[in-house]
């Protein structure tokens, strides 16, 4: 079933809801609500509680001040926080810029992390620029595996075969093969595990860290 869209007050509310949940593992109160969505009245709290059960994000038990339940969501439970990175001109290493909480089904080690794509050369490999690809950086590749790779300050996607000393990286869809040695500025961070493509754009930071 497709919800209802959200007006901006009820995704303010909605979205609060969420956070708090996932710090302290329990609901706000109403005037927990009110307080930090700027509403004036516990009586509109109600109102816009109710329109969010109405269109199918919440349900309520009445006649409790934190008696929602919100739908699809158990809280930490089954969950894990995954840190957000980014390759920054400059630096040696990717630079954590936040979090994000996944499915433990979905991230095979505790040692993974996501990264921001930043080139569009791998779209027929399924990730463009602006994507969050899950790095195994534990796992050792195989010939041909999708792996990530940090080119100076550009982190991509690609296959990887090896030559001797050289890695050769192809983009698929006709790109040119890339051959990199020990005197080139690469790393190769991991074979990927999957990709999350955000609705809204590229990510700039996860979680304000």
């Amino acid at each position: 079933m497709t919800r209802a869209p959200l007006s901006a007050v009820e995704a303010s509310v909605y979205h609060f809801l969420l956070d708090h949940l996932a710090e302290h593992t329990f609901q706000p109160s109403v005037r927990d609500v009110g307080r930090h969505c700027r509403i004036a009245s516990t009586k509109s709290v109600t109102d816009v509680l109710a329109s969010l059960e109405a269109k199918g994000y919440i349900e309520r038990e009445p006649g409790r001040s934190r008696g929602v339940k919100l739908i699809g969501y158990a809280g930490l439970a089954g969950v894990m926080p995954v840190p957000v990175v980014q390759v920054a001109p400059g630096q040696p290493a990717p630079v954590t810029t936040g979090h994000l909480s996944l499915d433990r089904a979905l991230v095979p080690s505790p040692e993974c992390y996501l990264i921001v794509v930043t080139d569009n050369e791998a779209r027929t490999l399924g990730a463009q620029a602006g994507d969050l690809a899950l790095v195994h950086p534990v796992a050792r590749s195989r010939e041909g595996e999708l792996v990530v790779v940090r080119l100076g300050n550009r982190a991509v996607v690609r296959t990887m075969a090896r030559q001797g000393q050289a890695v050769v990286l192809r983009a698929g869809d006709g790109a040119e093969p890339l051959a990199l040695g020990p005197q080139d500025d690469y790393a190769v961070l991991g074979v990927l595990a999957g990709v999350i493509r955000p609705p809204s754009g590229p990510v700039a930071n996860a979680d304000g860290d």
